[in-house]
């Protein structure tokens, strides 16, 4: 009688173990597939820039240093998007997409403040065309990223938890996955210095 018993202790045990084991492996599937909407997202960011530029050339000419910068930061955040796609649980890859679209962020900020010295360029149809679709693109980048966000935490949530944490790192989930933050976080939290 107590070797049936057992027996069922160890089955429903090994149930349990199994059940980690494919929450485990359901929410790390979770944050990797929101990470490849993600890369839709930025993919198509990228393709525009392309054509914000050019659009923009024959007025800016005198501001041919700001739209370098701008294909400079979009190829950055390119390389940035390769290296994280390549392994979205890797760390390094993840910092280094943060850091490209902060610099993209950036570069395109200091676009829209020196196209705004061109009333001509802003009125524009092919530039308010592709202006509107950036911003549509910037809003669902935003979108995917903290659906991505939401899928990390949860991944780490369960797998930081007891009992899920005692098998974790056996089955191959020791390590957190990242949240994926374009902003620079010290800066926004850092108070504007005024003078006057």
């Amino acid at each position: 009688m107590s070797t049936i018993i057992t027996l069922v202790v160890l089955a429903v045990i090994a149930l349990y173990v199994v059940s980690i084991y494919n929450k485990l492996v359901n929410l790390k599937n979770r944050h990797q597939n929101a990470f490849a909407q993600i890369e839709v997202q930025l993919k198509r960011r990228y393709d525009l820039i392309p054509n914000l530029v050019e659009t923009a050339k024959g007025y800016l000419k005198h501001e041919r240093e700001t739209l370098e910068a701008v294909i400079s930061a979009r190829n950055q955040a390119m390389a940035g998007l390769q290296a994280a796609s390549a392994d979205p649980t890797s760390a390094s890859g993840i910092a280094q997409l943060a850091g490209g679209e902060s610099a993209l962020t950036s570069a395109l900020g200091r676009l829209n403040v020196v196209m705004e010295a061109y009333p001509d360029l802003k009125a524009n149809q092919n530039m308010m065309q592709v202006s509107e679709e950036l911003t549509t693109t910037e809003n669902r980048v935003a979108f995917a990223r903290q659906a991505f966000n939401d899928a990390v935490t949860a991944y780490n949530s369960y797998k930081q938890q007891f009992p899920p944490v005692v098998f974790a790192g056996m089955f191959g989930h020791g390590q957190d996955a990242n949240l994926l933050e374009f902003e620079d976080s010290a800066a926004i939290q850092a108070a504007p210095k005024v003078q006057f």
